[in-house]
């Protein structure tokens, strides 16, 4: 007897963003179950940002399709957007009204009237615990409080699909943290979907349902976390060396490592069982008077799956998608 049908509140299918040569997501499907938190992880420039803003109308699609429960998000954007709430990457607030008045702009926008709209604004301050800051002007916020504010406008008129840009770029671990509680949240409690864009490893691995990372506008791996940590098949063992090319080539050949790799500073190996390998590695090393600095042990994280798939860190710095599309399509203007 088959379980229940599955409910996907989005459906992205072979969607392709160009401008002029550059593309910025290709031929990219995925889809999100409802009541999901669905994580897009990947570097700068790799096509989240691009991707969200297709999907809540802000941009066109080249080619390909993607809905939001149901509705196109080309032929039907004033439905789609009724539909869903968004806390952009960058700032988007009024400074100069306190925070009671931007949700109240916000809500106004979205029809939200009457008793409604103040019960509404008591209770999403309250959840952000912004209520004592309510008539302050916001520009006198932290970094944090802004960003609470903002999460809180995003659901103020009750979306069915929320999606957040990088919720918690550039705030402090703590402040990080209290996002991802609000989160959590909104999502348990009011039974928002969610799809989050993050190169934060650990935000991705605590928050989310599933993950799919992307790189150069591809995703090229989509599961679970634990799933994704465990496709690795053992323990990560780092090895540093004076003479890492020799001691990578003597491992390669030996049975009971999985996999290795040479990287700027150390050598990176799988091993299934890593407290054995150790010393069968060090072993081997001092047979061949190569002389090991040191080995460090762990289990796989996420940082370790996107290395693997990729060759780079995912904090290695480039051009944001923003940036990127900014010069390819003055690039393309020029050419006209």
């Amino acid at each position: 007897m088959s379980g229940p049908k599955e409910i996907y509140s989005i459906t992205v299918d072979n969607l392709v963003k160009r401008f002029g040569s550059f593309t910025a997501v290709d031929n990219v499907s995925f889809k999100v179950k409802e009541g999901e938190i669905f994580g897009l992880l990947g570097p700068n420039g790799a096509g989240k940002t691009t991707t969200i803003s297709i999907l809540s109308t802000i941009l066109n699609l080249t080619s390909g399709s993607a809905s939001i429960n149901g509705l196109d998000v080309m032929k039907s954007k004033d439905a789609v957007r009724k539909q869903i709430g968004i806390v952009f990457q960058d700032p988007s607030l009024d400074d100069d009204l306190t925070g009671r008045q931007n949700l109240d702009l916000h809500a106004r926008l979205y029809g939200v009237k009457g008793s409604i709209k103040k019960e509404k604004i008591d209770s999403v301050l309250k959840l952000v615990e912004l209520q004592d800051k309510a008539d302050i002007n916001v520009k006198n916020y932290s970094g944090g409080m802004k960003r609470r504010l903002e999460i809180a406008r995003g659901f103020i008129h009750n979306p069915k699909v929320l999606f957040l840009d990088e919720p918690t770029i550039g705030l402090d671990p703590q402040t990080r943290r209290k996002i991802w509680d609000y989160i959590s949240h909104l999502n348990k409690e009011e039974k928002i979907t969610i799809i989050l864009t993050t190169h934060y490893m650990e935000e991705a691995d605590a928050l989310c349902d599933r993950i799919a990372i992307i790189d150069h506008g591809k995703i090229i791996k989509l599961d679970t976390s634990e799933r994704l940590k465990d496709s690795l098949g053992g323990d990560i063992i780092r090895i540093g060396t004076s003479r890492q090319k020799e001691l990578l080539a003597l491992l390669k050949r030996s049975k009971f490592i999985l996999s290795a790799k040479n990287y700027e500073s150390s050598i990176e190996v799988t091993a299934r069982n890593g407290s054995e390998a150790i010393p069968k590695i060090i072993d081997i090393a001092k047979k061949a008077g190569i002389v090991v600095d040191y080995t460090t042990l762990k289990r796989p994280t996420l940082e370790d799956v996107f290395i693997s798939l990729t060759g780079k860190d995912i904090r290695d710095e480039g051009a944001s998608d923003v940036d990127q599309l900014k010069r390819s399509s003055m690039m393309y203007r020029g050419r006209r």
